[in-house]
């Protein structure tokens, strides 16, 4: 685990890196609104794919300056344009250079994810999951991404469940909706981040590159 530091439209954004032995893979964490890279629901999710050795970045999207404005929180295209310099940064020199990487966003940094995706000067993810995500927020770019996407709902989140069927509905990619049906927006049921973890890690495992 090594703390580093992700340049990105000439902020510096602080984040972690881990690499387990014999990494496959890395997954750039993309946290939701009023979170920041020591979310700790992102934390589980993080652990658990380092055991099916998954590296994972978790960093801040914004500055402390920045979060203090409501607007940027929602600012999709900002959002999703810090992730898309994080894969950059992933690919141009960090430890994993040579991985692979992998989008997980939760909340809008669902929407994010999605959104950064279609970036045309950021490496294509090998695979996107979004948990409990806006990828509503991501709008006309939904039908522009080309990485198989895995959308995880709770059961017990109806507004949100919603809006990830009208979603799923709009991909054109390999994509696949999840509910976990005891499950509210965060997640916080016995047993329902282990279960997103899981669903998680079969999906990037299944779309890693030969």
């Amino acid at each position: 685990m090594d703390d580093v530091v992700v340049e990105a439209g000439g902020v510096s954004l602080p984040g972690t890196l881990t690499v387990p032995p014999g990494s496959r893979a890395v997954v750039a964490f993309a946290h939701g609104s009023g979170s920041s890279r020591l979310s700790p629901r992102n934390a589980v999710v993080a652990e658990a794919l380092h055991q099916r050795s998954l590296a994972t970045l978790l960093f801040d999207l914004l500055t402390p300056d920045e979060a203090e404005d409501r607007g940027n929180v929602f600012d999709i295209p900002l959002l999703a344009g810090r992730l898309a310099a994080a894969a950059r940064w992933l690919s141009g020199g960090a430890a994993v250079a040579a991985l692979p990487v992998g989008y997980f966003g939760a909340s809008t940094g669902g929407g994010a994810a999605l959104w950064a995706a279609t970036e045309p000067l950021a490496p294509e993810p090998f695979a996107v999951v979004s948990r409990g995500g806006r990828p509503d927020l991501a709008g006309e770019r939904l039908s522009r991404v080309g990485a198989p996407t895995l959308l995880i709902v709770g059961g017990n989140d109806p507004v949100v469940l919603e809006l990830n069927r009208e979603a799923h509905a709009a991909l054109r990619c390999e994509s696949r909706l999840a509910i976990v049906p005891w499950a509210t927006h965060l997640f916080e049921e016995r047993g329902s981040l282990e279960e997103v973890a899981r669903l998680a890690g079969d999906w990037f495992a299944r779309h890693l590159p030969s």
